[in-house]
């Protein structure tokens, strides 16, 4: 039986983010439901792990998610067990397959393909749209070819895409690199016009640390997740859920992950060069450490949440510190600082630039010696 949704991508984190929302609202856990009904995970590469995980999901015996962390001052530590995945393929061995079942009862397709995920690749053409062809080899011509055939045989049917990427306003730019090749391809008008504004590709925010593989297949989990989703007219999503939020002002979510949390590991980071501290201290570790907490509760507390309250979300703000905290002190959790301050340079231009641009506009008396002193040395 072709399953509602289809997944490209077998990582851990789908295995405990959407895919594990999807299974709790089939079975009818608090809070969610209106499932779409089970997954069809694809496998776009032909890395062994992935493969391995590719046929320990083909037997159907679902696989557990440990979750692991602090929720609402508590310790959680319970492992739940994921069963919405009902079919599992390799692109590659499974093409036809994936053809017939794009053009036929799919409704809704997510993905997360990793960093080059929407890369082209040169080998690919307008041959692979022809019956009987290879599947291409980059993703975007994957998913033209697949929702070509989709135009072809059902093109008033509803389609949703849901690309997770860590991407921003990831749907507008997986739409664009789509309908760019189908352009290159010299596609008909009709079908890029349909591709652009039939289909809808979701903007969307994902947010769960997955710390760890279970193998062969399944997932260690913080008890934190969140799916935000930008809201659309004709939007199908593959289930209801309390960890899954729809918003008409999706950089407003993005902005508080990115201007606290990210900006707080940020932060560390610079200490961490700084004092030249353990080469292994982790997240937790930094937020036992007195003067270093001390330090970047006076971040969050001077420099940050005024500009949150000049933006008149001061509130939210300081709800989201109260999970950010937790997830900063995570038991389970050895989240090294060395790890975070891969590529600091870039990642205190992109987290402290905006905060202090965003003060010189909305906060002109504001005074931010942490964030313009870390944005000097950078």
């Amino acid at each position: 039986m072709v399953q509602p949704i289809l997944q490209f991508g077998t990582s851990r984190f789908l295995q405990a983010h959407v895919d594990l929302f999807v299974s709790e609202a089939l079975a009818g856990a608090p809070g969610a439901g209106d499932a779409l009904g089970g997954i069809t995970v694809v496998q776009t590469t032909d890395r062994p792990d992935g493969a391995a995980r590719i046929a320990a999901l083909a037997r159907g015996e679902g696989y557990p998610v440990r979750i692991r962390g602090l929720a609402g001052g508590e310790r959680v530590d319970r492992t739940v067990q994921c069963t919405a995945v009902r079919e599992a393929w390799q692109a590659a061995t499974h093409w036809p397959e994936l053809r017939a079942a794009v053009a036929g009862p799919v409704r809704v397709i997510v993905s997360n393909t990793a960093d080059r995920g929407y890369l082209l690749d040169d080998r690919d053409g307008p041959a692979a749209l022809r019956p009987g062809s290879a599947p291409p080899h980059s993703f975007p011509a994957k998913l033209l070819v697949l929702l070509h055939g989709r135009w072809q045989a059902a093109p008033q049917a509803p389609i949703t895409l849901l690309p997770c990427e860590l991407v921003e306003r990831n749907g507008d730019v997986l739409r664009d690199v789509v309908a760019g090749l189908a352009r290159q391809w010299a596609l008909p008008a009709e079908c890029i016009d349909w591709l652009t504004a039939h289909c809808v590709w979701a903007n969307s925010l994902v947010d769960r640390i997955v710390s760890e593989a279970i193998a062969p297949v399944g997932a260690v989990a913080e008890p934190y997740a969140v799916w935000v989703v930008e809201r659309h007219p004709r939007l199908t999503l593959p289930c209801t859920h309390p960890a899954i939020v729809l918003t008409d002002d999706l950089a407003f979510y993005e902005r508080l992950k990115l201007l606290l949390l990210n900006a707080g590991h940020t932060y560390l980071a610079e200490r961490w060069q700084q004092e030249g501290r353990a080469a292994g201290e982790t997240v937790r570790d930094a937020m036992a450490d007195a003067a270093l907490r001390a330090g970047l509760e006076a971040l969050w507390a001077e420099e940050i949440l005024p500009v949150f309250g000049a933006l008149g979300a001061r509130a939210q703000a300081e709800a989201y510190l109260v999970d950010v905290r937790e997830r900063f002190e995570n038991p389970f959790l050895d989240h090294r600082i060395a790890d975070i301050a891969q590529n600091h340079a870039q990642k205190k231009q992109r987290r402290f630039g905006p905060l202090v641009a965003l003060a010189a506009e909305h906060a002109p008396h504001l005074a931010q010696p942490r964030l313009k002193a870390a944005l000097a040395a950078a």
